[in-house]
């Protein structure tokens, strides 16, 4: 990803958090002390968010972030990850801004990898939703996709999802997809989410290319599959846990989407610790530079 993309968004949280006039840190630190922080994992999970982190960094000024571990790594808790070294008033104003994202992404990466792990040798792939944090949706969607999961719709120009509401105004699911098919590009393919095996039956009628089992338990999907017998692409939703993934992960279904991966994901507690002021001296007669750290 192109993460410079994200620096005006970088810089409203910080503008929100207060970052830019750090009352605490401009009334005790000096302006000069230079400081380096470890990043410490304080649980298992997955790690997302590196670069984004580093460029909070960058976008404050005035300190740098390095990792010891890349996106997509696993850690455990009581790893040291990585740290950040420069000035102590930007490590330290600019802290909370790029934890927050970091812990958010990695929640994302770590909630993925635990469901996509139960799908292993069941043939269905886990997808994402477009129930995410508003204006962070393009960061949860990459944070899915480190943890093993694939990318639903990016927004609502990226495919036709006919849904209850836009059949309610259609008439029905017949004619909601034939209006699709006349105002639309046919390069574009065209789902229609289904909450009863008469509506399967209806869509599998209008030759739709996907068909969303929505709230559907697990009999009901099973019919379902055999109804629609590889005519088209089978997607399962509605309120999956990690409690049920199993039970719908049914042969036949191709995609199981969850919404909990980017709306109710627990954040990877991490933290920054163990902060060192450096001194640096003056360059000896060999002509080095040393940096010590105090106590």
């Amino acid at each position: 990803m192109n993460w410079s993309l994200y620096d005006d968004f970088i810089k409203n949280t910080l503008i929100e958090d207060g970052a830019y006039d750090d009352i605490t840190v401009n009334s005790i630190i000096s302006q000069d002390s230079k400081s380096n922080v470890d990043i410490i994992s304080k649980e298992d999970g997955i790690i997302a968010g590196t670069e984004l982190f580093k460029r909070v960094f960058l976008v404050f000024g005035g300190a740098e972030a390095s990792f010891l571990v890349k996106d997509g790594d696993k850690v455990s808790a009581g790893d040291i990850i990585g740290s950040v070294q420069g000035y102590t008033t930007s490590i330290l104003s600019g802290e909370r801004t790029a934890l927050n994202l970091l812990q958010r992404l990695s929640g994302v990466a770590t909630i993925t990898h635990k469901l996509s792990a139960m799908l292993e040798n069941t043939g269905v792939k886990l997808l994402d939703t477009r129930k995410t944090t508003p204006g962070m949706r393009a960061m949860e969607k990459y944070a899915v996709r480190i943890g093993g999961g694939h990318n639903h719709r990016f927004g609502l120009s990226d495919g036709i999802l006919i849904k209850d509401n836009h059949i309610a105004a259609a008439g029905s699911i017949k004619k909601a997809v034939e209006i699709a098919k006349a105002n639309c590009s046919f390069v574009r393919k065209i789902e229609v989410e289904t909450e009863t095996l008469s509506e399967v039956e209806d869509a599998i009628e209008a030759k739709t290319d996907i068909i969303m089992l929505d709230n559907m338990d697990s009999l009901n999907i099973k019919k379902a599959v055999n109804l629609i017998a590889g005519r088209a692409i089978i997607e399962v939703s509605g309120n999956i846990t990690m409690d049920n993934i199993k039970t719908k992960a049914i042969k036949g279904v191709d995609y199981i989407s969850c919404g909990m991966i980017t709306h109710s994901y627990k954040a990877l507690d991490l933290s920054m610790k163990n902060l060192r002021n450096r001194v640096e001296s003056k360059i000896s007669e060999y002509g080095v530079q040393s940096t010590k750290y105090s106590e």
